[in-house]
């Protein structure tokens, strides 16, 4: 059976590698809607779903394997930021604070679906100006959620993380692992 990772995402895709699954990436084209008005796991999994859904019409001889992930904080969606002042927004208010990174994840055959979504809890060190600017100077921020990558430059602002560490990278793969099983598919 074929699988289809519908991400470009390089974080994702080298950690569905990890399996020792053969699969190929499609981008799913879906156009995030982080306004709607779903509790985070709801919003995950929604996203995550309508992503596979636009890969699977094209695709219906596979399983497809869809993900998103965004960050909570204080009841505010963050996903990722447009700017690099959008960014600095971004680390200013997660600077010293914890938060959530929610992803959900959808597995799609042409007999079964399934939604499933990981959090972790997540501390960010406090930031000075010079700290942030810095890292935006980077250019890493501006296309991760939240405005920084955990498994990147970015560990350097994180004191701990509560949860599935993989999942805050963006696939939950020990959980995905598991329900690829009643896909018949074996990991391992």
């Amino acid at each position: 059976m074929k699988i289809i990772l519908a991400s470009t995402s390089p974080r994702r895709k080298e950690l569905l590698n990890k399996t020792g699954l053969i699969f190929e990436t499609k981008e799913s084209g879906y156009d995030e809607e982080m306004h709607l008005q779903m509790s985070p796991e709801e919003l995950s999994e929604h996203l995550s779903f309508n992503k596979a859904k636009a890969v699977f019409k094209n695709n219906k001889d596979a399983i497809v394997i869809a993900a998103d992930t965004f960050v909570v904080f204080n009841g505010k969606y963050l996903g990722k930021p447009k700017t690099k002042e959008e960014a600095r927004d971004m680390l200013n208010m997660l600077s010293g604070q914890e938060h959530e990174i929610i992803t959900g994840v959808t597995v799609m055959s042409s007999n079964k679906t399934v939604s499933f979504n990981s959090k972790a809890k997540v501390y960010m060190k406090k930031l000075s100006a010079e700290t942030i600017d810095n890292y935006i100077k980077t250019g890493e921020p501006l296309d991760k959620a939240g405005a920084y990558a955990i498994q990147e430059k970015g560990a350097v602002l994180i004191e701990k993380v509560d949860g599935d560490f993989f999942g805050a990278v963006g696939l939950p793969i020990g959980r995905l692992s598991e329900e690829l099983k009643n896909f018949g598919i074996n990991v391992l």
